[in-house]
């Protein structure tokens, strides 16, 4: 068969997988993406109002004729859900608007000749409310949500400032976000790095026995293992009772509701990511490697931290990464096993998404957590080439 006759085969073979990636990840990922920096509610809801706010200089209330446009494009809005969606829009640039939209459109439905706002509430005097939808109006595009997912704003002058103190508290979660899956990937290293060892200097059954242990719980559903540790780690729990009928503890050690409990429930739903990548690397370094260091003086801890770790570097790197980004969109587990303090930036996105129904803010945190993986991951990419280079 020709070139030119096989293209088409190729094609066709790989269309369905095309179409896969298309309908399941680029238009999810396109969907969050524009729902992040989309802002249409307000220029939908108000047509006329951005070009009539567009030449004030926001010292004081706009004039009359702003104020009538205002008020025409308030009557005009017939659909409840779009003005209780204006109004959300509007509540969350400035607190106070529910209150003042809903008392505005009942007295400019009874009054249809009415267009003085400030008659109708004194708040529409501060230019503060006309600022908040000024902004509001003037494009379809913002960076507010994007700003908002790491607790920042712009001024009235345009500027990026902090938000004040106790108004969102995503840049703390974050923060907590990434400690939790630093201390995962770090308690996944510790055990699978010397469990790998192990699994690559034996033969035969034994080989097969510990790596079945590692693969078994990736059979299981992550719901089941995170209840059988939510049950595990009780205070009447499998753990405490041991611990206590060893005269380990004399009373139950708090491991649940905490963020031990979610580092140790998550460290064993993450091993496997970590004992693999590891593992295949070992298998592939020589085992003449540590006898001939032995063979020439180095004592066993100086040959391992000379000889085996820099060849298996590639396969801590990769499984590092692995768990670390896999850790940072963890769910389920910190919401069973992790106290109120111990929630994860996957839970506010949940939030956002359920919750509040502000599809926005959680495309705007979801692509904060996309950024750290892309940077993480071209990370990974940059070190393997370097090794790959290496003579």
């Amino acid at each position: 068969m020709s070139r030119r006759r096989r293209l088409p085969v190729s094609l066709a073979l790989i269309a369905p997988l095309g179409l896969f990636l298309l309908i399941f990840f680029a238009a999810p990922l396109y969907t969050m993406m524009s729902a992040a920096v989309s802002d249409p509610i307000a220029s939908r809801a108000l047509p006329g109002v951005g070009s009539a706010l567009a030449s004030w200089d926001g010292s004081a209330a706009p004039g009359p004729d702003a104020q009538a446009v205002f008020a025409r494009d308030i009557r005009s809005i017939e659909d409840d859900q779009l003005f209780g969606d204006l109004v959300r829009r509007l509540n969350s640039a400035k607190p106070g608007f529910r209150t003042l939209m809903s008392k505005t459109r009942t007295a400019l439905r009874e009054d249809l000749k009415a267009n003085d706002l400030v008659a109708i509430d004194e708040r529409w005097s501060d230019p503060a409310y006309w600022q908040a939808v000024k902004t509001a109006t003037a494009s379809t595009f913002t960076d507010r949500n994007l700003l908002a997912a790491v607790d920042l704003e712009r001024s009235p002058a345009g500027d990026i400032q902090a938000m004040p103190a106790g108004i969102s508290a995503n840049r703390t979660t974050l923060a907590r976000t990434f400690v939790v899956s630093l201390l995962v990937t770090i308690a996944c290293l510790l055990i699978g790095f010397p469990y790998a060892m192990i699994a690559a200097s034996v033969e035969g059954w034994k080989r097969q026995l510990l790596l079945g242990a590692v693969l078994l719980p990736l059979w299981t559903s992550l719901l089941v293992r995170t209840a059988a540790w939510f049950i595990l780690l009780q205070d009447n729990g499998l753990i405490n009772s041991a611990l206590m009928a060893l005269g380990l503890s004399s009373g139950p050690v708090p491991l649940i509701f905490n963020r031990t409990g979610v580092v140790i429930a998550m460290t064993h739903v993450l091993l496997p990511f970590m004992v693999l990548p590891i593992f295949s690397v070992l298998i592939g370094i020589p085992k003449n490697l540590m006898p001939a260091a032995a063979s020439l003086g180095a004592a066993p801890i100086r040959a391992f931290w000379k000889v085996l770790l820099p060849l298996s570097m590639r396969g801590v790197v990769s499984g590092s990464l692995l768990v670390f980004m896999s850790a940072l969109g963890y769910y389920i587990t910190p919401a069973l096993i992790g106290g109120a303090q111990d929630q994860m930036i996957s839970s506010v996105i949940a939030y956002y998404a359920t919750g509040a129904a502000n599809w926005a803010m959680a495309g705007a945190l979801g692509i904060v957590l996309l950024a750290a993986t892309i940077i993480l991951y071209t990370l990974y990419l940059r070190l393997a080439s370097d090794q790959q280079v290496q003579p």
